[in-house]
């Protein structure tokens, strides 16, 4: 076959597959994610996808903050081979080491004491959640209020929903969860005013990545601390996108001087194999008696050798500086793009989670056609792209990324 014929064939076979695949998608699986990117992923390596019509993509939304160590790790791949060998998963009826060892793990590299795995973000939210208010109901004075903040995101399940401060995530599926109230986020007074005696805990992001990537205020969280301290309210973190050195340190809380009550990790804690985690300390964890929670398949051995390869590459890669060096290079370089194409509004964030405000054009506009150059964002609301590219992330391949958005920007083929 001439060369050039067979170079036709083969990408008619990668057109046709993604049409295939598409057809079939918008046949079997519910339309939950409206009209997705024209990508079929087929592997991955490092910080780039490659897809099944043969292009690379630089993925600089990280499976939405999940990949830490990019993709094809092989610290990663070998401790998930080795333990698939053996044993995936047995129920927590009995102990399993990689379990008690990655909470153990957790609990050195925390405030917390006592930690509990789940499968998901929106999962350790329930917990937290849960174990808040039955840590106050075996006080003898339960106080099921929980306060969070306008425009929050803390999951898709019915109460993490409900803790949800956006409406738009709530009204199609009430009635909701009761017991959440939602005040301003950055606002001491109103968080003041909102508290009563029924009030248990205080539930916040301290990036809102979900609503356009806005980090709390520093004397915000310091005074939400103190609020929470003198009138005998749990404070809960959600860290669950900005936990796992996402943001330059372990945790993002460690940037504020604060000792919360409960943290929830997931996302980036097993570098892309489902896994969630609530940690609280040992007082706080009274909250939870034997039968009170529990979980099928969360700590299972495969997800939790998965956490200790991410935990201990973070830490041999010396991942979290690189992360603060990376974010500061991004952070100078898109502000110079700003300043030159004066069609970005503002730049945003921590660490390597970075919302990008547009001044001009559309936030899925530009998503498409960073696309087409072969790089991966989320879009978010109208007007914000929001990055957040794995940790081992170069100066280089940062680069890169700077030069294609400004091209874009520019209106540049």
């Amino acid at each position: 076959m001439d060369n050039n014929i067979s170079v036709v064939v083969n990408e008619e076979k990668k057109k046709g597959n993604l049409e295939q695949i598409v057809a079939l998608d918008e046949n079997v699986y519910m339309p939950v994610f409206g009209k997705r990117v024209p990508l079929v992923v087929d592997h991955g390596k490092g910080v780039y996808l490659y897809g099944t019509d043969g292009k690379k993509y630089m993925d600089m939304i990280g499976g939405i903050a999940v990949n830490t160590l990019g993709h094809s790790n092989g610290k990663l791949c070998k401790a998930i081979s080795s333990q698939a060998k053996k044993v995936i998963h047995c129920c927590n009826y009995y102990y399993n080491e990689p379990q008690t060892m990655l909470a153990k793990k957790l609990v050195e590299r925390s405030f917390a004491d006592k930690v509990f795995f789940a499968n998901s973000g929106a999962e350790a939210n329930e917990g937290a959640i849960k174990l808040a208010r039955g840590y106050w109901y075996k006080k003898g004075t339960p106080k099921p209020k929980i306060i969070t903040a306008t425009m929050s995101f803390h999951g898709r399940t019915m109460a993490t929903i409900a803790a949800t401060g956006q409406e738009k995530f709530r009204e199609p599926f009430g009635p909701v969860t009761p017991g959440f109230d939602y005040e301003p986020y950055n606002d001491i007074n109103a968080l003041k005013n909102a508290i009563d005696a029924q009030t248990g805990a205080i539930m916040l992001e301290l990036i809102q990545g979900e609503s356009g990537v806005h980090p709390a205020d520093f004397e915000y969280i310091q005074n939400v601390r103190k609020l929470c301290t003198e009138n005998k309210i749990l404070m809960i973190i959600d860290e669950v996108q900005t936990g796992v050195g996402r943001t330059g340190t372990f945790f993002a809380y460690e940037q504020y001087g604060i000792q919360p009550d409960i943290v929830t990790l997931a996302k980036g804690l097993s570098g892309g194999v489902p896994v969630g985690a609530v940690l609280a300390t040992n007082i706080v964890a009274t909250g939870f008696g034997p039968g009170d929670h529990g979980s099928t398949f969360g700590g299972n051995p495969l997800a939790c050798a998965a956490g200790l390869a991410v935990l201990e590459e973070i830490e041999s890669k010396n991942l979290l500086t690189n992360a603060t060096n990376i974010s500061a290079f991004l952070f100078k370089k898109l502000s110079a793009v700003a300043k030159k194409t004066k069609k970005i509004a503002d730049v945003r964030g921590k660490g390597l989670l970075i919302g990008i405000e547009l001044d001009c054009g559309s936030a899925s506009e530009t998503k498409m056609k960073l696309f087409e150059k072969g790089y991966l964002v989320s879009a978010i609301g109208s007007n914000v792209i929001r990055i957040a590219p794995p940790l081992i992330l170069t100066k280089l391949q940062a680069m890169k990324f700077v030069s294609a958005l400004q091209d874009v920007l520019e209106g540049k083929e």
